[in-house]
């Protein structure tokens, strides 16, 4: 029941993003505006989320996390509501804003809650079903986006959130146990006031690249060099403090430091390849918005198989065979897509990237046990918050850096930078069919190659991934033990 709770607010939050994210094009057109203003759409939700976070552990802590998670829903719910009713694009974007500051706490309050629910002898199942929305999510989005925009308005993306936020907040209502908040610990505000800002300009100055095409941009620069500026800061800040917002003492537990890492090098090169695929069918193939979301399903559908059976065998051996055979196998979908063409068949493609769902399933929640499973009961609100921190700054990491690969592949391509153009709308017609055919294949060579540094990324992850505990998780205490006690 806590878990089918759980998925209701990680579902919402994380579909809001990529589906928001194929309605672009339609804000333009509805609010007059450039693409530079309509993607801060997408920036502010981000940028919000990057805030909020690293507030989470404490909050929960103090304010118990039925409270919180219910005001969360709350205000994601009201966020959705007020951008299906905004009037122009900078209410648009504030009202993002609203959305992102509620969004951002649900899942690692979700996974807080499911970790204390379940114990470290379950937490590899429960994190299975917790999964499905994080994997969906950039599969279902640009399907859900292109059908609603299609068959009603842009201003259902927002609205659908509502009945499916009114669900979530009675049953969580109902089925989520009273919780008695302890807080034993003060808030950290200097931390508040380092992090937070701290990640949001680093996200920003990383979430700009693309659009920069190089790293070596002012409004980069400046704004990634003050964001990790002031994250270092936080950093020393934190390790001389007794209560820090968050704990950066949890990386003496070696398993949560080896998954770490792991988690932070997958979700580089996870994130950044989800994006090239659905572009790949647009750009190249030219197939509409929901078709390209219904040709990457096939990666849903292999990680919903796996996923279930992974949580389970991560319970009784630990998740170091798991990680490893998963990230086998998406290397494996991955090397098919090093080969794309302008023409390649489609039922090879389909079929690499049912592989690769297979392995997602097998990948990124066995992780995350691994992490959560060592943490007594105290931790797991803090952990969770910092397993969210490097999962959101490492996928916008993953997606600016395959999005800039792809982009200078492009440039330095005459034929395939006038074959983006035109088969984007942003250059006028009459061009020959012998130069489309030729910039067609040209910008298929130019996915082929970035497809090619995304597997590189995945068989980096193998390095730390072997690292990973290879025996189920210690039966350990999970709440305090008083003082004078003793243990069985």
């Amino acid at each position: 029941m806590i878990a089918g709770v759980t998925v209701l607010g990680a579902t919402m939050s994380i579909l809001d993003t990529t589906v928001v994210s194929v309605a672009l094009p339609t804000f333009q057109r509805e609010f007059h505006a450039s693409y530079a203003t309509v993607a801060w759409t997408m920036t502010a939700y981000t940028l919000a989320l990057a805030t909020v976070i690293p507030v989470t552990g404490w909050a929960a802590d103090r304010f118990g996390t039925k409270r919180l998670y219910l005001t969360s829903i709350g205000l994601f719910v009201a966020g959705s509501a007020l951008c299906s009713g905004a009037w122009g694009i900078g209410p648009l974007i504030v009202f993002r804003v609203l959305q992102g500051l509620g969004g951002g706490m649900l899942m690692p309050l979700g996974m807080t809650m499911m970790t204390r629910a379940a114990g470290p002898e379950r937490v590899g199942r429960v994190m299975a079903v917790l999964g499905i929305p994080m994997l969906m999510g950039p599969i279902g989005g640009p399907i859900l986006g292109g059908w609603l925009i299609q068959a009603a308005s842009w201003h259902w993306i927002f609205l659908v959130n509502v009945p499916i936020g009114a669900v979530a907040f009675v049953t969580s209502l109902r089925v989520l146990h009273p919780d008695q908040p302890q807080p034993r610990e003060s808030f950290d505000f200097l931390g508040m006031l380092l992090l937070s800002p701290g990640l949001a300009l680093l996200l920003f100055g990383v979430s700009s690249i693309p659009a920069a095409g190089t790293v070596v941009d002012v409004k980069v620069l400046v704004a990634g060099i003050a964001g990790l500026g002031l994250v270092i800061v936080f950093t020393l800040h934190a390790l001389r403090q007794d209560h820090p917002l968050v704990d950066l003492r949890l990386f003496v537990n070696r398993n949560l430091t080896v998954s770490v890492v792991t988690g932070a090098m997958f979700a580089i090169a996870f994130m950044g390849s989800m994006l090239l695929f659905p572009s790949y069918f647009l750009q190249v193939r030219g197939e509409s918005t929901l078709n390209a979301g219904l040709l990457v399903a096939p990666q849903g559908l292999g990680a919903m198989l796996t996923m279930p059976l992974a949580g389970r065998l991560t319970d009784r051996t630990g998740p170091g065979r798991i990680v490893v055979g998963g990230l086998v196998l998406i290397a494996a979908g991955l090397a098919v897509f090093t080969q794309v063409s302008a023409d390649s068949a489609y039922l090879p493609l389909v079929g690499a990237l049912f592989v690769m769902g297979l392995g997602m399933g097998m990948t990124l929640m066995p992780i995350m046990s691994a992490a959560l499973a060592t943490l007594t009961d105290r931790q797991i609100a803090r952990g969770s918050t910092m397993m969210n921190i490097v999962q959101q700054t490492a996928g916008s990491i993953g997606t600016a850096l395959l999005s800039v690969v792809l982009t200078n592949q492009v440039l330095d391509d005459p034929a395939a930078s006038s074959y983006s153009a035109v088969s984007q709308g942003a250059a006028p017609g009459g061009v020959t069919g012998e130069a489309l055919a030729r910039g067609r294949s040209a910008l298929a060579t130019a996915f082929g190659h970035t497809y090619l540094v995304a597997l590189v990324l995945i068989l980096c992850c193998l390095v730390p991934a072997v690292l990973l505990p290879r025996r189920r998780p210690a039966q350990q205490i999970t709440h305090e033990i008083p003082v004078g006690t003793t243990t069985p």
